[in-house]
C-alpha cells in the first residue's frame, strides 16, 4: 500500500521521539486518525489518548513536555477543534514549554470561500505559537513537520502544523533534489548553550562580591539541582523558588524559603528586602513589587529565553544560557565563603515559618473544614516520588503555602496563564508518563465542574493502564469561587457578588462511586487525617470532598496596608459573607501573631548566655 503524509507524518514523529499523543477526532483530521489507528494496528503507531474536550488534550500535551522534558503532542480537527485547543497552547506558551499540535482543515480548495467549518487558522494561530504552517503539498511536509518540532524544542513555545483534509491522504513521494522541496532531518538542534567565557567571568564578579546572595530560582533550572546547590554552598546564598519550581530545589533543603509573594513564605520577603545580590535563574517571576528596591541589588541572570531577561529587575548582567551549563562553567570562578549568617539566617526563618504554618492549619472555623490543614495533613503523608498538581484557584495559595516536594517528589500547575481546571489533565497527563507513581490532584469545585468532572471519565477509561492505580482527587468544596471572591475584596475592596461567585453544590464523592472509585467526605478538621490515610491505603482512585470553609483568608507572608484596606471597604459594603469572613480573618491573624511572639521569645532565650560559674 503506498505511503500517505498522514502515515509519513506518524512515521516522523516517532522519528523525534514521540510515543503518546492527546487527540480527539473530527472530519477535519479524518484521514490522519485514519492512519493512527491504522498504524496501531500494524504495531507501529503511537500511543492515541482520548480525552473529553480538545482543550484537555492540549492541557495535557503540555502536562506532559512540563513533567518529562519531552516534546508534547497533541491533536485536533478544524476550526471548532481548533479553537478549543488554543487555552491549552496558550498555557505552553506562556510557560515556556515545546509543544507541537497537528489540527484539520477543509480541503485546499475551499480555503477562502466561507465553507463548513473553514477559517483562517493560521491567522487565528499567529499570536500563540513560535511556528505555524499550513501545508499545501505532499513535498513540503516533511520540512514543515520537522521545523514544527526544532522550533517548539529551540524557542520553547507550541508550534501548530495545519493538514488540510485533501492534503492528509495524498501519496507522499520520496524527496530528491529539486528546487523549492527542502530535504529536513529530525534532529533537534542542541541547547546547551554557554555564555562566553568573559561573561562567566563577569557573573563570577558580582556574586564574588556579594555577601548577602539570594538566588531565585524557576522552571527554566529543572535538571540542573545539582548545580544551583553547589553554587548556594559556595556563596552562602539563600534559594527562594517560583511557584512552578518547587520540584527544582528540595524542601530539606534548610535556606530553601520557598515562594515569594502572595503566595509565598515571610523569609523569602525578608531575603528579597535585605539582599545584596540578586541572581536569577531561568524564571520568570512575573510580580515585581516583591522584588528588592531598584538600586538595593545588583543583579544578574540566566536563561534560554532572552527576550524575557531584564525584564522585572534592572539586571546588570544578562547570560543567554541553559542554566545546568552556564551554572557549570561559573562554579570554578566562585569563591567559596566562610561567613555562612546570611544563609543560617534564611534557615531559621523557615524555622519559625513553617511553625506559623502548621499553627494556622490547627485553626478551627465554625462554617467548614480550615482548607490548610487539609493542606497540611496531605503533605505530612505524600508518599516518596509522589507528583502533585494544583489549580490556579485558592488551592495555588496552599500548595504554595503547605506543600513540600522532597527529593526525586513533582508537582506542577498552570503559571502565567494561570488557566482554572488544569489541575485534573495535568494530574493525568503525569499518570500517563510515570503510572508507577503516586498523583494527588489538588482542585477547587469551580474548577471541577468546569471540564474536571469529565475527566474522572477518562480516568476510568485508561485505569487498567496504569502499573499503580493510584491516583487521588482532592475537591475544596466550598460552593464558591473562592479565589476570585477574595481578590474581589482585597485588590478592589468589592463585596462578594453571590450571582458571579456562587457554585452549585453537589455530591462529587457520590459522583466518583458512580463511576466506581472510592469517595470520601469530609465535613470536619477531625476527618481530614483519616480520608488523607484511607485513600493512601486504596490502591486506586479516591475523590475526598472537602467541604471547607470559603472564608479562610489567604493571608500574604506581610499583610499590606492595601490587603487590610480594601478587605474593610468590602465588608463595609456588605459582604454577605462578612461576619464569617471578619470572625475567620481574625482567627488567622491572631495566630500568626501568636506564633510570631512565640518565634521572637525562642530566638531571644537562645541567644542568651549561658548562667552558672560566675558567667
Amino acid at each position: 500500500m503506498a505511503r500517505t503524509v498522514s502515515d509519513f507524518v506518524i512515521g516522523r514523529i516517532r522519528e523525534w521521539g514521540v510515543s503518546r499523543v492527546f487527540g480527539f477526532p473530527g472530519d477535519g483530521i479524518g484521514a490522519f486518525d485514519g492512519a493512527l489507528g491504522k498504524a496501531e494496528r500494524e504495531g507501529d503507531g503511537v500511543e492515541y489518548i482520548r480525552p473529553t474536550h480538545e482543550e484537555i488534550c492540549s492541557l495535557m500535551a503540555t502536562a506532559h513536555a512540563k513533567f518529562t522534558g519531552e516534546v508534547g503532542v497533541c491533536v485536533a480537527t478544524s476550526s471548532p477543534g481548533v479553537f478549543h485547543l488554543l487555552n491549552g497552547l496558550y498555557d505552553a506558551q506562556m510557560d515556556n514549554q515545546p509543544v507541537v499540535a497537528f489540527v484539520g482543515q477543509q480541503g485546499l480548495n475551499a480555503l477562502g470561500t466561507f465553507g463548513q467549518q473553514v477559517s483562517n487558522l493560521e491567522r487565528t494561530l499567529s499570536d500563540v505559537a513560535v511556528y505555524v504552517q499550513t501545508i499545501v503539498s505532499p513535498e513540503q511536509a516533511q520540512a514543515v513537520v520537522d521545523t514544527a518540532f526544532r522550533t517548539a524544542r529551540v524557542r520553547l513555545g507550541p508550534a501548530v502544523v495545519i493538514l488540510p483534509h485533501d492534503v492528509q491522504d495524498q501519496k507522499m513521494p520520496d524527496l530528491s533534489p529539486q528546487s523549492w522541496v527542502s530535504r529536513s532531518s529530525a534532529v533537534a538542534p542542541s541547547t546547551a548553550v554557554v555564555p562566553p567565557h568573559h561573561e562567566i567571568l563577569k557573573a563570577a564578579e558580582i556574586i564574588n562580591a556579594g555577601s548577602k546572595v539570594t538566588f531565585l530560582v524557576g522552571h527554566g533550572a529543572n535538571g540542573a539541582t545539582a548545580e544551583v546547590l553547589e553554587a548556594a554552598e559556595l556563596c552562602g546564598a539563600g534559594i527562594i523558588t517560583a511557584l512552578r519550581a518547587k520540584q527544582v530545589i528540595p524542601s530539606e533543603v534548610p535556606h530553601h524559603s520557598q515562594q515569594l509573594g502572595l503566595l509565598g513564605s515571610r523569609p523569602s520577603v525578608e531575603q528579597m528586602a535585605h539582599c545584596d545580590t540578586l541572581v536569577l535563574l531561568g524564571t520568570n517571576y512575573p510580580y515585581a513589587q516583591f522584588l528588592p528596591k531598584s538600586g538595593q541589588a545588583r543583579a544578574l541572570q540566566v536563561d534560554l529565553k532572552p527576550e524575557q531577561m531584564g525584564l522585572r529587575y534592572p539586571t546588570e548582567l544578562n547570560l543567554w544560557g541553559d542554566v545546568k551549563e552556564t551554572l557549570t562553567a561559573l562554579i570554578p570562578h566562585l569563591r567559596a565563603t566562610t561567613d555562612f549568617s546570611w544563609r543560617d539566617g534564611v534557615a531559621q526563618g523557615m524555622k519559625e515559618w513553617e511553625s506559623e504554618m502548621e499553627a494556622e492549619a490547627m485553626v478551627s472555623y465554625d462554617d467548614g473544614v480550615n482548607p490548610r490543614r487539609v493542606y497540611h495533613e496531605l503533605n505530612r503523608r505524600l508518599p516518596p516520588r509522589a507528583i502533585v498538581t494544583a489549580d490556579a484557584g485558592s488551592t495555588a495559595d496552599w500548595y504554595g503555602h503547605h506543600i513540600r516536594l522532597r527529593e526525586g517528589m513533582m508537582g506542577d500547575l498552570s503559571g502565567r496563564l494561570a488557566t482554572m481546571l488544569a489541575a485534573m489533565p495535568y494530574a493525568t497527563a503525569a499518570k500517563f508518563a510515570y503510572p508507577e507513581r503516586s498523583v494527588i490532584c489538588t482542585i477547587g469545585d469551580g474548577a471541577f465542574q468546569m471540564l474536571g468532572m469529565n475527566e474522572l471519565i477518562t480516568i476510568k477509561k485508561y485505569l487498567a493502564r496504569w502499573k499503580n492505580p493510584q491516583l487521588i482527587i482532592l475537591v475544596l468544596h466550598n460552593d464558591d469561587l473562592n479565589q476570585v471572591s477574595w481578590e474581589m475584596r482585597t485588590e478592589d475592596g468589592n463585596p462578594l457578588w453571590p450571582a458571579s461567585q456562587d457554585v452549585e453544590t453537589m455530591d462529587y464523592a457520590g459522583y466518583a462511586d458512580l463511576l466506581g472509585f472510592q469517595g470520601i467526605q469530609v465535613r470536619t478538621d477531625d476527618e481530614v487525617a483519616a480520608a488523607w490515610d484511607a485513600a493512601f491505603a486504596h490502591r486506586g482512585v479516591t475523590l475526598i470532598d472537602a467541604y471547607t470553609s470559603k472564608s479562610v483568608p489567604p493571608l500574604p507572608p506581610k499583610v499590606a496596608f492595601e490587603f487590610a484596606k480594601n478587605t474593610g471597604m468590602a465588608l463595609l459594603k456588605g459582604d454577605p459573607e462578612g461576619l464569617d469572613v471578619m470572625r475567620d480573618t481574625a482567627k488567622a491573624v491572631f495566630t500568626e501573631g501568636v506564633e510570631r511572639v512565640k518565634d521572637t521569645l525562642h530566638l531571644g532565650n537562645e541567644q542568651k548566655p549561658e548562667s552558672g560559674n560566675g558567667r
